[in-house]
């Protein structure tokens, strides 16, 4: 069952409050900078924090601390795959819910989304508790670098539901019309992190274990402050008697748009596995660190693209809910553009400034000639990566769930993973960096042929967005 089906199901008897919703009457340029801004903000807060952690560990710890950060990198891509696929579906079904005026159906979803992350925050904790030495040493963990991964990830995966909970919530705040709050949240956890992870490294010497305290800490206190939220009377969506059963009707429709990102994130940490034993076996430890150094400075861009999506996706869910379909079409265009800009701007920083980039994390000059060379490999075509974000989210917004899994997996399961097997064999350690451009190259060119299909072919998915007229006469270019 689609989100649109569901949509299409659920009472329209609910009147909107206060008149008509900004999402459906203000220009929808104004609308995406409103809520893409703070989007993009929280989502590159969330990358600073990551890279600060990763700074205090490169400096505090040492190169095999940084090693042992890239060895993790598998282990919380699967972290996120459990609990991102149930905030972006409730995300996206709650927005068409608010698009049709149900309010007691949009916390409803905010219930399932609830119980849903508990669930999957404790199994996903328990199961990897005692899985996780077995699962480093699978991911490329050596005898240099076991202890300090294991370290790390023990504090996350013990406080996995706090950090279930608070992206999950995350999600359905923005999506309720709360973008600043969410923003809010996002900076909240990083601060903590921020004050925490230098003094757990360097004032009590836990080393990474101070650091993933330091990380859980912070997610914590972003849930507390999540949860209060949507038990105020005030809010829209909110928990009330009667939200906290699973209901099959909407667990399902959430679970299928989100199948897309948990096959990303899955595909990302079967991606990682091979990138970390290719990286082994072409350049050494140093190499895996040298990844861990990259894989921040591409995060950096790509998660503020990631935000952009988050801010693009209620706009896009309510309007298509509402039936304004010109202003969907209209949403998806200024995304592209803004995909476009963002990306360009981190593939001119990687070419132009890469020693000084890589140095903010260590001054270890074999680890930086290999970070320079790599960053420099990675980022050849980064400017490729914001539309085909952009073109994901879009799908994933109007609830066609089959086409944003196909977009999610190509460039990892198609593209990268054979990438990563062949290239290396042929040119070494640079083949094992090649891979990641000529993947999101290959990746671009796929979904802008699925885009320019479902736009043209008159039997294609988005074609009623273009074509459909609109509910009433709202100005086209609002």
């Amino acid at each position: 069952m689609s989100a649109v089906s569901t949509a299409k199901n659920v009472s329209r008897s609910m009147p909107s409050q206060g008149g008509l919703n900004p999402l459906e009457t203000r220009p929808v340029g104004k609308l995406l900078l409103e809520y893409s801004i703070p989007a993009i903000l929280g989502m590159t807060i969330a990358s600073i924090n990551q890279i600060i952690s990763s700074m205090f560990i490169g400096h505090g710890v040492g190169p095999l601390g940084l090693t042992a950060l890239g060895i993790t990198f598998p282990l919380i891509n699967l972290l996120v795959a459990f609990c991102q696929p149930i905030a972006i579906g409730g995300a996206a079904i709650c927005s068409i819910a608010l698009g049709r005026k149900d309010l007691p159906q949009a916390s409803q979803i905010l219930g399932q989304v609830l119980i849903l992350e508990i669930v999957a925050g404790i199994l996903f904790g328990v199961g990897f508790y005692f899985l996780l030495d077995p699962l480093l040493v699978f991911f490329g963990a050596t005898k240099n670098t076991l202890y300090h991964a294991r370290e790390y990830m023990l504090a996350l995966i013990i406080t996995a539901p706090a950090a279930f909970i608070m992206i999950g919530l995350n999600n359905v705040m923005r999506a309720s019309g709360h973008p600043r709050k969410a923003m809010i949240t996002a900076l909240f956890s990083a601060l903590v992190n921020c004050i925490l992870t230098p003094i757990f490294v360097f004032w009590l010497n836990m080393g990474m274990f101070g650091a993933g305290i330091a990380v859980a800490i912070g997610q914590g206190a972003s849930c507390f402050w999540l949860l209060h939220h949507f038990s105020r009377p005030a809010s829209v969506v909110r928990f009330q008697r009667g939200v906290y059963k699973l209901r099959r009707e909407l667990v399902k429709p959430i679970l299928a748009i989100g199948t897309s990102p948990f096959l990303l994130n899955v595909g990302g940490c079967l991606v990682v596995i091979l990138l970390n034993k290719g990286l082994l076996t072409y350049g050494g430890d140093l190499a895996v660190g040298a990844f861990g150094i990259i894989n921040r400075i591409l995060l950096l861009f790509a998660m503020a693209c990631v935000g952009l999506g988050q801010g693009l996706q209620p706009i896009i869910g309510y309007n298509l809910g509402a039936r304004y379909y010109h202003r969907v079409k209209l949403a998806l265009k200024y995304g592209l553009l803004a995909g476009v800009v963002m990306t360009t701007a981190g593939f001119l920083a990687f070419q132009l400034t890469p020693g000084v980039l890589a140095r903010c994390f260590t001054e270890h000059e074999d680890l930086l000639a290999i970070s320079v060379n790599g960053l420099r490999i990675t980022g050849a075509v980064f400017f490729l990566v914001g539309p085909q974000i952009v073109t994901a989210v879009y799908f994933q917004s109007i609830g066609r769930a089959s086409i944003a899994v196909l977009l999610s997996v190509s460039r990892q399961m198609l593209f990268l993973i054979p990438c990563i097997l062949l290239l290396p064999h042929w040119f070494g350690l640079d083949g094992v960096w090649w891979s990641l451009p000529v993947s999101d190259a290959l990746a671009f060119l796929l979904s802008s042929f699925i885009l320019f299909w479902s736009f043209r072919s008159p039997k294609a998915p988005a074609r009623h967005v273009v074509n459909a007229e609109p509910r009433d006469t709202l100005e086209a270019g609002r």
